[in-house]
């Protein structure tokens, strides 16, 4: 649904996209894992639009994203960190004048606002000005206005920014509702947040991607081998060996230390994301 090749923007003699590409698909929540500074926004923006890049392409449902902004957008539902929002409007009236903008139909708009506030949970809010909200619903309102037009594509950076624990959980799992009928694109510097949220991460350090895959597969290439150290009191040594590496998922088998005459240890060092305790405690007992 979106490819992105080679893509590249500097700040003067900074380059924040260093030829990065990635690939979202239809109905993916794709979550954008990298440490401030680290590029995430820069794509985003580039992606919505906002900005123009030094080289490269972007494909969004086979529109050039660079060149054909105004179909584009059309297609996307953008929430910036920093959510800019008419703080002396009142909620209904602001969604309103977005459907407005947004070239929603007259006879369509209080209909659709009327969703967007159900969807969000804004019903409380409704009538209260935007400038009056907490933080949490102001990030409801935000979502509200990216969607009120029901794009295909949102692309929200830094959704949860700010929020306390609760109004995190509530925006997850907003955003996971949506999820289910839209491509989501999301960006954070937080892993748990992309864990609980996304069905695929992609990690950027300095303007380059340096992973993607499911945060599982992640997590497990982060872990690299893991070793065991094994003690037994009986058996010959020679067939503890060859029994110890006749298991599952063991890599290598060293002999460690001795403790007195009776103890014997061994190392063992198994593949990413094996667990051979129970395997070797059934060992020991058989």
């Amino acid at each position: 649904m979106i490819r992105v090749e080679a893509l590249s923007k500097s700040y003067g003699a900074v380059k924040a996209l260093d030829a990065i590409s990635l690939e979202v698909n239809q109905g993916e929540i794709l979550g954008l894992l990298g440490p401030n500074g680290a590029g995430k926004t820069t794509t985003l923006k580039i992606l919505a639009g906002y900005l123009r890049p030094d080289s490269g392409n972007v494909d969004i449902k086979g529109l050039n994203g660079v060149e054909d902004t105004e179909k584009t957008r059309a297609l996307l539902g953008y929430l910036p960190e920093y959510n800019p929002l008419y703080q002396d409007l009142l909620v209904y009236d602001y969604l309103h004048y977005i459907a407005a903008m947004r070239g929603l139909p007259a006879e369509q708009r209080n209909q659709k606002v009327a969703d967007m506030v159900e969807l969000c949970g804004l019903v409380p809010a409704v009538s209260f000005k935007v400038g009056e909200l907490s933080k949490g619903n102001r990030q409801r309102v935000g979502l509200a206005q990216a969607m009120i037009h029901d794009p295909e594509i949102l692309i929200l950076d830094e959704p949860t920014a700010g929020l306390d624990p609760n109004q995190i959980s509530e925006i997850r799992d907003l955003i996971r509702r949506l999820g289910r009928k839209k491509t989501v694109i999301l960006s954070s510097h937080i892993l748990s947040e992309v864990e609980a949220t996304c069905d695929r991460v992609v990690i950027i350090h300095r303007g380059k991607v340096v992973a993607d895959g499911s945060t599982k597969m992640l997590q497990s290439q982060a872990a690299g081998d893991a070793k065991v150290l094994v003690k037994l009191g009986q058996g010959k040594s020679r067939e503890v060996l060859a029994a110890l590496k006749a298991l599952p998922g063991v890599v290598r088998v060293e002999r460690a230390e001795d403790e007195g005459t009776e103890i014997q240890g061994y190392t063992l060092t198994t593949d990413r994301g094996t667990d051979l305790r129970p395997e070797v405690f059934r060992l020991a007992v058989k």
